[in-house]
């Protein structure tokens, strides 16, 4: 007898195709009147949602045409000051036209500078017509450089701050929360997965496991504890050395960082126990020093490593997401060290799970899935 399959997402489930991106992951959205689709890099370690825009002062090379906001009717400047101004930190007022001025910077030294404005945006259904979304306050960036690619036309922040896409949407969608799912690093880019919004977007059912939401140093980010990670089956507590607690929201989970960061303390002993347990010989190149890299066989023999997030939450990451094709035919363990006591989950760590971020119950929730068809 065959038992029906509950789907993962509702009939009504308002959601946005993620296109894979030379490790990065990109939004499509539509922006504007008539709408126009974006593309635009998924990033829930910041909150603005950003595009570039005509005229350009100073902009990366984009495939598509640049938006252009004289072309939509919905289009209007965020006056300063407002209180719409004052959503993102890093605002001024430029007169004569009393505009909103914003820069913001990002921790690979990439940079946007423009205005706020405030536009609507379109969003698919899983059934049904697309839904609109109006007065969403975004950059309109002017003057943007850094490492972007030609597939990439802004940045869609998805963090917790005001200023977020999130927090803007709110309960327009019928609560507070998202999901996403991420294809492994190498998916060709035609195969897309889902990000979806609000009601619909909850992750439960079989194998899901959940942990808390915390609260902690940068209001905007989705911190968690790790309690430990596992390599095959020894575990090392997430702490230093010495340290015999584990600190609360020790991590927080960033889909705009690769690779997974943690403490150098901490990384010292993951990397030796990792090494232990790969038994090939690791290449030295001296370009990826100091990187632990191996051939390709580590992807069939590497161990599987299992994070232990707080409240039971065990969260296996398979060889093909803790080793990277780093290039052709030389594999590296996807983490690195940091001298900050906290970390990083990255979005290699990310993928194969249906991840839901739950902003009513402050929960964070990972349900193993392939993400490829989805």
């Amino acid at each position: 007898m065959n038992v029906p399959v509950p789907p993962l997402f509702h009939l009504d489930t308002v959601q946005s195709d993620i296109l894979p991106d030379n490790g990065e992951y990109v939004l499509k959205v539509s922006i504007g009147t008539p709408p126009y689709d974006v593309y635009a890099i998924v990033d829930t370690g910041s909150d603005l949602f950003w595009v570039q825009c005509l005229p350009c002062d100073q902009c990366f090379p984009q495939k598509k045409p640049k938006y252009d906001p004289k072309s939509s009717s919905t289009y209007r400047d965020v006056a300063c000051p407002s209180q719409q101004c004052q959503l993102l930190g890093s605002t001024s007022c430029a007169s004569p036209l009393n505009t909103c001025n914003y820069t913001s910077a990002y921790a690979d030294s990439s940079l946007t500078k423009g205005v706020l404005a405030t536009e609507t945006l379109t969003f698919a259904s899983t059934t049904g017509p697309p839904v609109t979304l109006p007065n969403i306050v975004f950059g309109c960036g002017h003057n943007n450089t850094g490492v972007f690619n030609d597939n990439e036309m802004g940045l869609a922040g998805l963090a917790k701050g005001p200023a977020s896409l999130i927090s803007q949407i709110g309960t327009s969608f019928g609560a507070r929360r998202f999901s996403q799912c991420l294809v492994p690093f190498h998916t060709p880019p035609t195969v897309t997965s889902k990000m979806s919004f609000g009601s619909g977007s909850e992750v439960s059912g079989p194998d899901t496991v959940t942990t808390s939401l915390l609260t902690m140093q940068n209001p905007s980010f989705y911190y968690v504890t790790v309690n430990g990670i596992s390599v095959g089956s020894t575990y090392l507590p997430f702490n230093s050395s010495g340290a015999s607690h584990v600190s609360k929201g020790n991590v927080f989970l960033d889909s705009g960082t690769p690779i997974t960061i943690v403490p150098k303390d901490f990384y010292d002993r993951l990397a030796a126990e990792v090494k232990r347990a790969v038994e090939l010989t690791p290449i030295d190149d001296p370009q990826l020093r100091p990187q632990l890299c191996y051939g390709r066989d580590v992807q069939a023999k590497g161990p599987v490593l299992t994070a232990h997030f707080d409240g039971e939450a065990d969260v296996e990451w398979k060889q093909t997401s803790t080793f990277i094709e780093a290039k052709d035919g030389i594999f590296c363990f996807a983490m690195t060290s940091t001298d900050s006591p906290g970390g990083i989950i990255g979005n290699y760590a990310q993928t194969n799970y249906l991840i839901g971020f739950d902003l009513d119950a402050n929960t964070i929730s990972f349900k193993p899935t392939d993400c490829t068809k989805l």
